[in-house]
């Protein structure tokens, strides 16, 4: 659709200035058949229709609208994306393209605030092979052994190559800590020269200022034995492991929504 403010701008030019086509479509970088259309235009086209139709989701709207409506009452974090809804009628039989998929399920999302744009920098992270592995906790909600109970995933990833290893556990203390560790340098086949941590109480004692930590003693002993140096992430300061950062969500979305049910723990 052809903007009020630009249709404007081309009449002036062609009926006030007297330019060309072809030096309009130049000067304005757009192609000559949109600057003709413009040209023939008084007003603003407005798009008379209230809904785009959807003729290609057919009876699988019922099934969306059904996902949809369930979700709605599940906490933000455990809702699929538009995407996997897509990536589930496909399950289904659905043919379709995702765009129907996306505008049907954009509708019942209430509109967000729009926030001021902000000009942001980036350094870009090179790591040499089997350097850098960044290390975090996240907690997921699975329904275990009939009950909703959170649960602690550990997330271990290699930052040169992104291999990611997940691992989950019933709680976030130091022995589960040191079987993520262990399970971690047995799939990798090795340990890194140095492991990031954001501040975890079962690995430094004391945050103080900066990267400077008194990290604890019995974590120390595993460090040594594995051959890898300790680094403390500033506070605030996530992106300085940002690489494991971003696939904590992903991994909630792949694996955790929506909710799990399993009879155990091991299972």
């Amino acid at each position: 659709m052809i903007r009020m403010e630009f249709i404007a701008a081309i009449r002036r030019r062609h009926v006030v200035d007297g330019q060309s086509i072809s030096s309009i479509a130049r000067d304005l970088q757009r192609s000559r058949p949109t600057v003709r259309q413009a040209l023939a235009t008084l007003t603003e086209p407005v798009d008379q229709r209230q809904h785009q139709p959807l003729p290609t989701l057919g009876e699988y709207q019922a099934q969306l609208e059904q996902w949809l409506d369930r979700e709605s009452h599940v906490p933000k974090r455990q809702r699929r994306t538009a995407r996997r809804l897509f990536e589930g009628l496909r399950v289904e039989g659905y043919q379709g393209s995702d765009g129907p998929v996306q505008r049907f399920a954009k509708r019942g999302k209430a509109p967000r605030a729009r926030t001021p744009a902000v000009t942001q920098a980036f350094v870009p992270l090179a790591f040499p092979p089997g350097e850098t592995c960044p290390f975090d906790w996240s907690h997921e909600e699975v329904e275990w052994g009939g009950v909703v109970q959170t649960i602690e995933v550990a997330h271990v990833r290699l930052s040169d190559s992104r291999q990611l290893f997940v691992v989950a556990d019933p709680r976030e203390t130091q022995e589960m800590v040191f079987d993520a560790h262990v399970r971690a340098v047995a799939f990798f086949g090795g340990a890194p020269q140095r492991v990031v941590y954001d501040n975890l109480k079962t690995v430094a004692d004391t945050i103080l200022v900066g990267k400077d930590r008194p990290f604890n003693r019995r974590f120390l002993t595993l460090a040594n034995h594995d051959l890898f140096e300790p680094v403390a992430c500033t506070p605030e300061s996530g992106w300085e492991k940002g690489q494991v950062e971003n696939p904590v969500g992903n991994v909630r979305e792949w694996l955790f929504a929506p909710r799990l049910a399993f009879a155990d723990f091991t299972a």
